[in-house]
């Protein structure tokens, strides 16, 4: 596990009308503050790579299909510096992964249909706070194709 990536199992409530799937509430022990919330939707076999946060917080759930969720960790004092972590995020094994700033991170759709993703984050999106690599991008030791 990458220092400080959390998982947490979530309640989902079915009966015979559908479910209820909790996310985040204001008094669990990884909320910090609202930022926003977004869906991310993915097309079988794509992938949505790499994004690394400098400030935000970010807390993931799957609603829909599949998701190969890739972290990589460089930061220079971390103690899993160049380490990956792989998470497959699904509404069949339902959590809630969340990133602390500064993990490259991105996913891939797993699915033969189209993946819905889930991010309540600590801020609100900004251009500046946001860097972008490549999927297949050599600084960072991951082969996508393989997975």
């Amino acid at each position: 596990m990458i220092d400080g990536v959390t998982i947490t199992r979530l309640k989902e409530i079915k009966d015979d009308r559908g479910s209820v799937m909790h996310m985040i509430r204001s008094d669990s022990y990884v909320f910090t503050k609202f930022g926003e919330v977004y869906f991310s939707t993915i097309s079988p076999k794509k992938i949505k790579a790499w994004h690394m946060h400098k400030e935000m917080i970010q807390n993931f759930v799957c609603i829909e299909g599949e998701i190969r969720f890739v972290l990589y960790d460089q930061r220079e004092n971390s103690k899993t510096k160049e380490k990956i972590q792989e998470v497959v995020l699904s509404p069949n094994d339902y959590f809630l992964l969340t990133v602390p700033p500064l993990i490259w991170n991105g996913f891939k759709n797993t699915s033969t249909k189209k993946s819905i993703l889930a991010n309540c984050t600590s801020i609100p999106y900004r251009e500046d706070e946001i860097i972008r690599k490549l999927p297949f991008d050599k600084s960072i030791p991951y082969q996508w194709s393989n997975k």
